[in-house]
């Protein structure tokens, strides 16, 4: 496998493909799989105002939709402990409203901005992953976050740094990626409150998937 992240010219070429609309409708009519992920965003208000600081039980099950689970002994320190308190205090220095698009986001994904910290509280708790930690913080924060797991992470060639690099992806070449990604979610008609990280991490992660070895995975086929 190359060295470094998938190119941006191969990511816009999966992204032109045939298929990608389809399976986006496909991701969000459940049929003829159900992907209970199709909900994420939605279940129990999502990130309404009224507790898009804070961490709450339904937050927990919405992580579960996404196939992973918050530790018992954990998920009672973000609900009734002094760590729920260190994680509202984070979120809340990060405007709901911003886009990981936007210059700004920058400021607050950045190693040691307000979102990095947030997740470096919950990967230091024992058996929260990091993926465990992003989806969590990307159920809060479901604009400026993605998600991000090992079907992904094959997908893009990952490294470290996901976030700062989708960011700076999103902004090369006159936006030519977001235009591309809202464009998406106009054709396959999906719900205007996905955003365009989550219309991005499902095309590539349904154009994957299904051919994502748990070993020694070549990566994502292009052409």
């Amino acid at each position: 496998m190359p060295d470094g992240w998938l190119p941006l010219h191969d990511i816009m070429a999966v992204l032109d493909e045939e298929c990608a609309v389809p399976n986006l409708r496909r991701y969000f009519a459940n049929y003829p799989k159900p992907f209970t992920g199709s909900q994420f965003e939605t279940l129990g208000g999502g990130a309404a105002a009224l507790h898009r600081d804070v961490v709450t039980a339904e937050d927990l099950i919405a992580v579960q939709l996404l196939e992973v689970r918050v530790p018992a002994a954990v998920a009672l320190e973000l609900l009734q402990g002094d760590l729920g308190q260190r994680i509202s205090d984070e979120l809340r220095k990060i405007p709901a409203s911003v886009d990981l698009s936007d210059k700004r986001a920058r400021t607050y994904v950045q190693d040691g901005g307000p979102a990095d910290r947030a997740w470096h509280l919950l990967v230091e708790r024992p058996g929260v992953k990091e993926t465990i930690a992003g989806k969590l913080l990307a159920r809060k924060r479901p604009r400026l976050i993605p998600i991000y797991d090992s079907v992904l992470q094959c997908a893009l060639r990952g490294r470290p740094g996901f976030w700062l690099w989708l960011h700076e992806q999103l902004r090369a070449d006159d936006l030519r990626l977001i235009r591309r990604l809202r464009e998406l979610r106009v054709a396959a008609d999906i719900p205007v409150h996905v955003s365009d990280i989550r219309v991005f991490d499902i095309v590539i992660w349904m154009r994957h998937e299904g051919e994502h070895l748990s070993r020694s995975c070549p990566g994502l086929s292009i052409g």
